[in-house]
């Protein structure tokens, strides 16, 4: 989901832990575009790329099902580290899609990215969330944080999800365990609550069965709790007692991830959420190998916990 300030556009606000000669970069030379261009599992292959006004980007998007798309996109502004504007949604013969605003903005070391997609009626704009969701296409901005800490040396996952909500109602939503244990685990799974509480040093034990019925354990170990914008905690798979084991489909996870949630009001009663992944403490090339491996993994996991926090969401809102 993105936010819109008006029917016929979609509006996504991404803040990224680089410059902005680092994010303009990326999003301008076509080496560095190619590491996160597009939703995950998809590839680009760029035929030419000529960044100006009046110029053309025409490249072939591959799909993982092994579907080619071809796009040609055409720039109507181009102001360095500042702004782009180009048409997307084009094959060359066909009619672009939307109108790209994009804006970059650096305040201590930090970009704010904010694009703004105008399609030809709010119809067009409904149906272009709907190819977005269905192909996962925010995740794209996911990969382009992803790539940007790599650069720096480090291996994250990254997903945001914006909904309809408050900030301090989305927040509730993680740390009042009656509600986190309704909607967090993949599509089709069921949590519940073991053993303790969520407060800063504090740990939660916990039980998840997934949709076929295999039950894991786990453990949640918070370090940072600050209402509403913050979360971090540390998690492991656990047996039944709360001794640390591997999880039974991925025999080289590592031992602990660090999860970094932020919380931001992108609008009146509009709340973007970005969950922060990465290897917690000492790991093996091996396990750390898994991890990277695992991203298209973890965005169908998060994507079916969204899922089930939006629904959640909605059906506090109308009781």
């Amino acid at each position: 989901m993105a936010i819109a300030s008006r029917p016929d556009e979609i509006v996504i606000i991404r803040l990224y832990d680089a410059p902005v000669k680092a994010v303009w970069d990326a999003w301008t030379d076509p080496e560095q575009t190619a590491q996160w261009w597009g939703p995950r599992g998809f590839t680009i292959t760029t035929h030419a790329k000529d960044l100006r006004p009046g110029g053309h980007w025409t490249y072939t998007m591959h799909g993982p099902d092994g579907t080619d798309w071809p796009n040609k996109t055409l720039y109507h502004e181009v102001v360095e580290l500042q702004r782009l504007v180009y048409d997307h949604g084009s094959d060359g013969t066909s009619p672009p899609l939307f109108r790209v605003t994009v804006t970059f903005s650096e305040t201590n070391g930090r970009t704010r990215m904010e694009m703004t997609m105008r399609c030809p009626s709010p119809e067009a704009a409904e149906a272009t969330r709907g190819i977005i969701k269905h192909h996962s296409g925010n995740s794209t901005w996911d990969r382009l944080a992803e790539y940007l800490e790599e650069e720096s040396g480090k291996d994250v996952f990254v997903i945001n999800r914006s909904f309809d909500a408050d900030i301090r109602t989305v927040f509730e939503m993680w740390v009042d365990l009656n509600h986190f244990a309704q909607w967090m685990g993949p599509a089709g799974s069921a949590m519940r609550v073991l053993a303790g509480g969520v407060n800063e040093g504090g740990s939660l034990h916990y039980e998840m069965t997934n949709a076929e019925g295999m039950v894991m354990y786990g453990q949640v170990h918070y370090q940072t709790i600050r209402p509403p914008h913050l979360l971090t905690y540390v998690q492991n798979f656990s047996d039944r007692d709360g001794r640390l084991v591997k999880p039974p489909f991925a025999p080289s996870w590592p031992d602990a991830i660090l999860t970094t949630v932020t919380f931001a009001e992108e609008g009146p009663g509009c709340t973007r959420v970005t969950v922060r992944w990465e290897v917690h403490g000492a790991a093996t090339d091996t396990e750390r190998a898994t991890f990277h491996d695992a991203k298209a993994g973890m965005t169908g996991g998060w994507t079916g916990s969204f899922d089930k926090l939006e629904a959640e969401l909605a059906r506090r809102a109308s009781a």
